[in-house]
């Protein structure tokens, strides 16, 4: 063989390794890792190391005493915690329904925070659901909340400079902005603005079956964790950590959730701007 014809051979064979190699690198880019995948859930916070500010939210005296009963499904201590709730901060509890959330955040946050409580027009068969949080917005000790009575889809949905809120909670509810269609793109984006760099976007949710996607979100009230996390990614946020203290290893996630509300599989899902 001559030597054209083998440098001819060899070229070609080089072209062709590298065309494999774009191929395979495209196809890895498509291909993207299972979300989470490297964020291991941390277990729950010992109740030694539950802040001061958080346990005094959680046990004081004020609250009602429907909201307690509802506290050994929802583990509000965990949920606070986990989300680094603190003193002075300025947060907001996006579709905030009766205020079980909003009292909480409140009395976490103390009388120099602020909370922004939101809740968009409710249909007539759920006003005795509305009437609640205007009533409990009206206690003295919720005086840092500041009621947002708008439709996810208003432009000033979050009323608060750009980058000056220190979180913002979507607590049980990610999955009825599905299921009722909402445009999610537009609420994560407006949650994205009003957050500061390194702001907490918490989300607690019941849990679906793995690759059930929205399937669930208005018959079960559950939804495929990966779902959720796809979405809020997509927007522009980092998932920074993942609690296992509201898991139920025994929910096989096929039951309404309103049939043993305490015994729920849940996920809670730290995320953050980067």
């Amino acid at each position: 063989m001559s030597t054209w014809k083998t440098s001819s051979t060899m070229f070609a064979f080089i072209v062709a390794v590298i065309a494999l190699g774009a191929v395979a690198h495209s196809s890895l880019a498509q291909e993207k890792p299972a979300p989470s995948a490297a964020t291991a859930e941390t277990p729950p916070v010992p109740e030694a190391k539950v802040p001061a500010n958080v346990h005094d939210a959680v046990n004081s005296p004020e609250r009602p005493a429907e909201d307690k009963k509802l506290d050994a499904g929802r583990r509000p201590s965990q949920m606070l915690a986990f989300f680094g709730i603190r003193p002075g901060m300025k947060v907001a509890d996006l579709f905030a329904g009766g205020g079980w959330t909003t009292e909480l955040l409140s009395r976490a946050v103390g009388p120099t925070g602020t909370v922004y409580s939101q809740n968009g027009p409710f249909p007539e068969k759920y006003r005795k659901i509305a009437d609640s949080w205007h009533e409990r917005l009206k206690k003295p000790a919720l005086k840092n909340v500041v009621e947002v009575d708008k439709g996810f889809d208003a432009p000033d949905l979050l009323p608060v400079a750009p980058g000056s809120l220190d979180a913002v909670i979507i607590n049980l509810n990610y999955h009825d902005m599905v299921g009722l269609k909402m445009d999610r793109d537009k609420v994560n984006a407006a949650i994205l603005k009003a957050l500061k760099t390194g702001g907490v976007y918490g989300i607690v949710d019941n849990s679906a079956q793995k690759g059930s996607g929205a399937r669930d979100a208005t018959t079960l009230h559950r939804i495929d964790e990966y779902f959720e996390i796809n979405e809020i990614e997509k927007a522009g946020f980092q998932l920074a950590a993942a609690s296992s203290a509201l898991r139920h290893p025994d929910d096989d996630r096929t039951w309404f959730i309103f049939k043993h509300r305490d015994r729920v599989d849940r996920f809670m899902l730290k995320f953050v701007k980067p």
